[in-house]
């Protein structure tokens, strides 16, 4: 079964920095492009980064410059390096992949950006 785990979130100042990762089990990332997307309360999920299964990498504007999307392969794990974090990226962070007519999600990790 596919199954995929975000980790890394939490409490951070503004101007700060977190490391977001995924792990996969049942789907190989390195066959697919692969997304993290946001949710903040009220506001509908956004796409925030994807990176593809050549390394090809897309960003939001409002994060372009900030963060960093990678892959490591052998542990089949994608990472989000999120810095200079900022209120308005307060929400909550999944990562979401395609396989065919399957979507799948992880269960999220709430990134709160406060003083």
């Amino acid at each position: 079964q596919v199954q995929l785990v975000e980790s890394g979130g939490g409490l951070v100042q503004p101007g700060g920095s977190l490391r977001l990762s995924c792990a996969a089990s049942g789907i190989f990332f390195s066959m697919y492009r692969v997304g993290w997307y946001r949710q903040a309360p009220g506001k509908e999920r956004e796409l925030v980064a994807s990176i593809t299964s050549f390394g090809s990498t897309y960003y939001a504007s409002s994060v372009k410059g900030r963060f960093t999307i990678s892959r490591d392969n052998a542990k089949n794990t994608v990472y989000l390096q999120m810095n200079k974090l900022n209120p308005e990226d307060t929400a909550v962070y999944y990562c979401n992949v395609n396989r065919g007519t399957n979507n799948y999600w992880g269960q999220g990790t709430q990134v709160t950006v406060s003083s």
